[in-house]
């Protein structure tokens, strides 16, 4: 799979979905996960077959009660910009009515901060081990 290396940059890499790669994003302000489709020369959600664009739709859903039930949130985000990376990429990010950015979109809004090892190192089993305990209910 040809990955963009911004993303590969900022981002983690967690598992392989069917058709996505799920990626943990550097921004530690914020819970933040990628979905990147698997799939090389995708821009739009169109460019996927019709059968991929059901299986992201599942792993969108999938991934969404992942971050709802792990962290939580007030409100899920669910996003593809796509405007400065043009590679499909879905940004799924948990949000609080406390965080430093709320109400505002979180897109260039200057709240930043960097994960500590220990910090990144629980974020990442966690989201693991609740994709996989998921898994079984999707598939």
């Amino acid at each position: 799979m040809y990955l963009d290396s911004r993303l590969g940059f900022d981002s983690t890499f967690l598992l392989d979905l069917k058709l996505c790669q799920v990626r943990l994003y550097r921004n530690a302000a914020f819970p933040w996960i990628l979905l990147i489709p698997q799939r090389d020369l995708v821009v739009e959600v169109i460019d996927l077959t019709p059968a991929d664009q059901q299986t992201l739709m599942k792993e969108i859903s999938l991934s969404s009660h992942v971050m709802r039930d792990l962290f939580r949130p007030t409100k899920l985000n669910v996003a593809n910009l796509g405007n400065i990376i043009s590679q499909l990429h879905i940004h799924i990010v948990a949000r609080y009515d406390k965080d430093k950015a709320w109400p505002g979109p979180i897109w260039n809004c200057g709240v930043e901060e960097n994960y500590d090892d220990a910090k990144q190192a629980e974020r990442v089993a966690a989201l693991i081990d609740t994709f996989y305990s998921y898994m079984k209910e999707f598939n």
